[in-house]
């Protein structure tokens, strides 16, 4: 499937609660909280939805990364069942961190549920690695946050040579 993203506005958050409450039942966001994030300039929101269908919320991810900071956080990140196993997540993450990059972050934190091995196993393949644990981060269901931080490497650039008397 085709996927489309973009930045998410004031507009989104009911549609956007819709799949944080259906997702995270007893510790999802209030929707105050996740208007003023998506509000504020220091973050950065992303929907993604069919195209075509821009009203048909499928997935959201926030970042906080104030311009020049050098630490950015993944705030969130939502999909919704019927789509999952698909790869969304994935572009979310990787667009979340190249903004982040481009705003200055050199790392990036997130903290996952200590049982949801699905979405460890994404941000490990992003290259995020283990700090430590938060005890009962997640309430009131009292589950164990990992916290996890992936240093942005610096891009490089080398002049490309030819040599030609091999062409």
């Amino acid at each position: 499937m085709t996927w489309q993203l973009r930045r998410a506005t004031e507009a989104d958050v009911d549609a956007i609660m819709v799949l944080e409450t259906g997702i995270f039942d007893n510790d999802a966001w209030s929707t105050e909280m996740m208007a003023r994030d998506v509000a504020d300039p220091a973050c950065y929101y992303l929907v993604a939805f069919p195209p075509d269908e821009p009203t048909n919320i499928q997935a959201y991810a926030g970042l906080l990364a104030p311009r020049g900071a050098t630490e950015g956080d993944i705030q969130t990140i939502g999909v919704s069942a019927a789509v999952r196993g698909r790869g969304l997540g994935r572009v979310l993450m990787l667009r979340l961190i190249a903004e982040a990059h481009a705003r200055g972050s050199r790392q990036v934190f997130l903290e996952v549920r200590a049982d949801n091995p699905s979405a460890q196993g994404l941000y490990r393949s992003l290259g995020f690695e283990e700090l430590g644990i938060r005890r009962g981060y997640y309430q009131p269901d009292n589950v164990d946050a990992l916290v996890m931080r992936l240093q942005i490497p610096e891009p490089t650039a080398a002049l490309a040579t030819t040599d030609i008397s091999e062409v």
